[in-house]
């Protein structure tokens, strides 16, 4: 074929790649997963591989093509066509073995998977040996890597279970060891056998060349998961995969052999001869840890730290069970760890530290917790030093990073999984030690450069930022009652030198160290007092810093502050608006701390003096945001969250007869949080004050109920006249604290609160009627999160009453949505719905002993309303949900969707399997593969007949995957199984 004939498919090509029009991409796009769904591109791909005039660009995209065919389109040859398909791959690798290695690469995975689905063919191995040659050496090994890579794959082939599982029997398992003597044979024939004394120690017949061959190595450690280590540990292969790590074109692939091979022998107590033969070869790779951190290289260093470090997390319990024999290799890991200049190896080690830590610090292992005491300490030492942050060439503090953003962030998250390690240190060697440890590296940078700091510079302050950084990180793991080294040290933290970056440090790690303060209190003055000063520093980083360790402070210390409660108001209002946002909220967090600490009887004048001015300030700010700007209405609702604060803390104990002080403020700032919701229908806004009255009610329960009558109201209203779905999310709140049954709730008050949910359902019902799906997202969202709650609580009313019927439409309607989360909670909710027509409902508790109308509804009758529902709506769900699952449903909803199945299976399984077949039958003519819809057909009726529901569900799911890969929505619409557009009766 001329490679004019290919034209179109080169310039589709071109233009995704080139183009500088999204729409020409996106048609190019468009055009090319057309022909790669075609019978067409079965040919074309062929020619376009046999074609020497058509670049490699192409030639790879074609051989993408040809394994997407083989993958899921083979179906679309007639059966007598598949070998000649497969003698005309195996020409097409032979063509190739030299390369382009992409190309090659993707033919042999063509080749594999034709050899999963060819279950005829029995002789895979020999034929594919005997047809590319002894000259094809490094195509065989691709094929051999790539088989066990696409059989473990194999669930998006189109083989049943047990057909799949046969047949990897007959390719992996009964070939494992044709496969092993196939590499040892290779690798001695690689290459001149040379007799070689390697930089290993060890003396023997290593084939040079087989260890430079990346591919051979790759090819073990994908058969490893079939060639038992045992038997690559007892052949020379072994020798091949240790010599590779001493060649640079075969170090990674040797280095992910040796990974393989140790997690291949995790279970240790089987696998003791295994690593009896590996650990010798291992431990003497340490003299190149020097090496590659002298040269430099740091690709090698972390190669070598990986060998180590995987080694050691593999045999953990060996190392902590015999430590004296492993003491070797956990030193190899701490030199890797000390010689780690740039830091880049490090991470790897860190897995290994903390399961160490969890054996060592189980009595059973306090012998091998004493021997490597020392390590661990060591390990302090050397994470400290590398906590610290690096030091300008050109002396300026202000650019540690020359101007990498990138690297700076990775460095400030990298510091903390340092922390981390630290921790375990902690819990190895005791925390004393450790805080010991820093508080030395302090004492010794005072002494040293004390002396010579100023306000303008402060020397090597690297030394001392590093220390204080490592007390901030193991602040968890002090006891409150620590005596020996923190009296010593937080007199220290108060008088650090004034560099943006120290007093950051000071200040947090101060933060962390609030519950020792609570039972310390003569430490609390000073460090308050620093803290409090950091409030008027330059850096907004120190400002943030002191504002998180205040709300520390409140809330550890609030007994010790709680005589302070004027002085610390005087405060909170000078700095409230100079904060960010952030911090403005962790200030009125550590204040509603302090109020939380006062005497029932002085709750309601400490929220009056905290939260009066706030107040007025959202009166202003809701003036000033009359105009529309979008600034000043986020202020405004930044400004009505730090009441929601104040209400989520305060919440002060009262006997059920009493006045709660706290509901009597909520009632006094109602009117005006009410006058905010009446005058904006911005969401940030809305959503605000919902989100403060829901936390009144979840902060204050029943006691909340004398504002409830006004809140129902509130929210009523304004759901029906900005249809936000904040008023959903808090109006289930109301439904769920006075449910039926709820402790010091009477049947009238649930009874209103009912009735309350219903018109709130009747409202939305309305909108939906009005507003198409895709123009309700989030409030669809919210809308069935509300009936899952009244399913929960309200289950026998609901399911029996007229809105019912509604209700499921509804959510059969919703279902045209394609984000993800709407559909997950409409999916959720009618699993949940589902459930009541079985004998095991999601929540099974009918209230039969409560005095209410509603204590005759039994579980029969809910049973009986569901199954009666279903029967006159279940087909339009089932070509709903399938529909959603072919088409349009994120992947991440299938799971809940045939949940959905499950459920109508369970109701009614014969009729569940009829609206299966119709919906099949009104899929676009062509897209479903010949005789694939009687297959599933016959595969859910034989489920139904051994009663297995579940298993119906996984048939469901494979056939919707698969069908969706190779088609897509017509752009002349669904047919039949369009959508119906929601109207509602009532």
């Amino acid at each position: 074929m001329a490679a004019e004939s290919f034209a179109p498919i080169i310039a589709a090509y071109d233009a995704l790649k080139t183009s500088s029009t999204s729409t020409h991409k996106e048609q190019a796009l468009e055009y090319l997963k057309e022909f790669q769904k075609s019978k067409e591109a079965w040919n074309t791909t062929h020619g376009i591989l046999n074609n020497p005039e058509i670049s490699g660009d192409i030639k790879i995209f074609a051989a993408t093509t040809l394994k997407g065919k083989i993958v899921y389109d083979l179906d679309q040859l007639p059966r007598e066509q598949v070998v000649p398909l497969r003698d005309s791959v195996l020409s097409l690798c032979s063509k190739y073995t030299a390369g382009p290695k992409p190309v090659r690469t993707q033919l042999c995975v063509c080749l594999a998977n034709l050899a999963i689905q060819m279950t005829e063919w029995k002789d895979v191995l020999q034929l594919v040996g005997s047809r590319l040659g002894s000259g094809a050496g490094e195509c065989v090994l691709e094929f051999l890597q790539v088989l066990p890579e696409e059989v473990t794959e194999g669930r998006k082939i189109n083989l049943s279970e047990e057909d799949l599982n046969s047949r990897t029997k007959e390719l992996l398992e009964e070939n494992a060891g044709q496969v092993l003597q196939l590499l040892i044979n290779y690798s001695a024939s690689s290459g001149e056998v040379k007799a070689s004394r390697y930089e290993l120690g060890i003396a023997n017949e290593v084939p040079a060349q087989a260890a430079r061959d990346p591919h051979l190595l790759q090819c073990i450690t994908s058969w490893l998961r079939e060639i038992p280590v045992a038997s690559i540990v007892k052949s020379s292969l072994l020798e091949v995969v240790v010599h590779g790590i001493s060649n640079e074109a075969s170090f990674d692939a040797s280095v992910d052999c040796l990974s393989a091979m140790f997690n291949d022998t995790r279970e240790v107590d089987e696998s003791l001869d295994v690593i009896q033969v590996l650990f010798p070869h291992v431990l003497s790779l340490r003299s190149k840890i020097q090496e590659a951190a002298d040269s430099e290289d740091s690709e090698t260093y972390k190669g070598l730290t990986r060998i180590f470090a995987e080694a050691g997390e593999a045999w953990v319990v060996l190392i902590a069970r015999s430590p004296t024999d492993f003491h070797g290799l956990v030193e190899a890991i701490v030199e890797c760890c000390a010689r780690d200049k740039d830091r880049d190896a490090l991470s790897v080690t860190f897995n290994f530290w903390y399961d160490l830590k969890q054996l060592l610090t189980l009595e059973r292992y306090e012998q091998a917790r004493g021997i490597y005491s020392n390590t661990y300490s060591s390990l302090v030492d050397i994470m400290i030093k590398h906590l610290e942050f690096p030091t300008p060439e050109g002396g300026d503090d202000k650019d540690l990073f020359e101007g990498d953003r990138e690297l700076e962030e990775n460095f400030r998250e990298f510091r903390h999984k340092m922390g981390d390690v630290l921790k375990d240190c902690c819990e190895v060697i005791n925390v004393t030690i450790c805080l010991q440890k820093a508080f030395n590296l302090i004492q010794h940078w005072i002494s040293t450069y004390a002396s010579q700091a100023s306000n303008n510079r402060v020397p090597h302050w690297q030394k001392l930022e590093a220390p204080l950084f490592a007390l901030r990180a193991m602040g968890r793991m002090v006891s409150p009652e620590e005596s020996q080294v923190l009296h010593q040290v937080i007199p220290l933290l108060v008088q650090i030198p004034d560099h943006e970056k120290l007093r950051f440090q000071a200040i947090m790690a101060i933060g962390r160290y609030t519950e020792w303060t609570a039972q310390h209190p003569e430490f609390l003055q000073p460090q308050l007092n620093f803290v409090v000063n950091a409030f008027g520093y330059s850096s907004i980083e120190v400002v943030r810093a002191a504002a998180l360790a205040f709300r520390f402070f409140g809330g550890d210390c609030r007994e010790l502050l709680r005589d302070e409660i004027g002085n610390l108001h005087s405060f909170y209002d000078s700095v409230l608006d100079r904060l960010p946002v952030q911090s403005q909220e962790e200030v009125t967090e550590g204040a509603a701390q302090v109020i939380s600490a006062q005497t029932s009887d002085k709750i309601y004048a400490a929220l009056k003096l905290y939260c009066d001015p706030i107040i007025e300030r959202i009166r202003l700010r809701a003036q000033k945001a009359k105009s529309g700007d979008d600034k000043d209405e986020h202020e405004l609702a930044d400004t009505i969250g730090l009441i929601t604060i104040f209400v989520n803390n305060v919440q002060p104990y009262h006997e059920p007869n009493e006045i709660n002080q706290s509901v009597t403020y909520c009632q006094e700032i109602m009117p005006v949080l009410a006058t905010v919701i009446n005058n904006f229908s911005s969401t940030p806004v809305l959503e605000a004050v919902c989100r403060c009255w829901r936390s009144m009610v979840l902060a204050y329960r029943v006691a909340i109920l004398p504002i409830v009558p006004d809140l129902a109201r509130e929210l009523q209203s304004g759901f029906e006249r900005t249809h936000k779905g904040c008023f959903l999310w808090t109006t289930d709140a109301v439904l769920r604290e006075f449910a039926l049954g709820a402790e010091h709730v009477d049947a009238t008050t649930t009874s209103a609160i009912y009735q309350f949910f219903e018109q709130q359902v009747y409202s939305f019902l309305r909108v939906m009627s009005d507003v198409a799906p895709q123009d309700l997202p989030d409030v669809i969202e919210d809308f069935f999160r509300l009936l899952i709650g009244a399913l929960t609580f309200f289950h026998p009313q609901l399911l029996t009453g007229g809105l019912c019927p509604q209700i499921l439409n509804a959510s059969t309607a919703a279902l045209v949505l394609e984000q993800g989360s709407p559909v997950i909670t409409t999916l959720h909710f009618l699993r949940d719905f589902l459930s009541y027509g079985t004998d095991s409902p999601t929540s099974s508790s009918f209230a039969d002993d409560t005095p209410t109308s509603t204590s005759t509804i039994s579980q029969a009758q809910t049973k009986d309303s569901v199954r009666t529902i279903v029967s006159s709506q279940g087909e339009e769900l089932t070509r709903r949900v399938l529909t959603g699952m072919m088409f349009s449903f994120p992947s991440d909803c299938n799971q809940d969707a045939s949940g959905v199945m499950l459920g109508l299976f369970q109701i009614m399984p014969q009729d569940t399997a009829v609206w299966i077949k119709n919906t099949i039958d009104l899929l676009p003519l062509g897209s479903v593969k010949a005789g694939e819809g009687q297959r599933l057909l016959k595969a859910v009726a034989e489920r139904l007949q051994t009663g297995e529901f579940k298993e119906i569900r996984w048939v469901l799911q494979d056939f919707c995957t698969g069908y969706r890969r190779r088609n897509v929505a017509p752009r002349d619409g669904l047919g039949g199984l369009e959508a119906r557009r929601f109207r509602f009766k009532g």
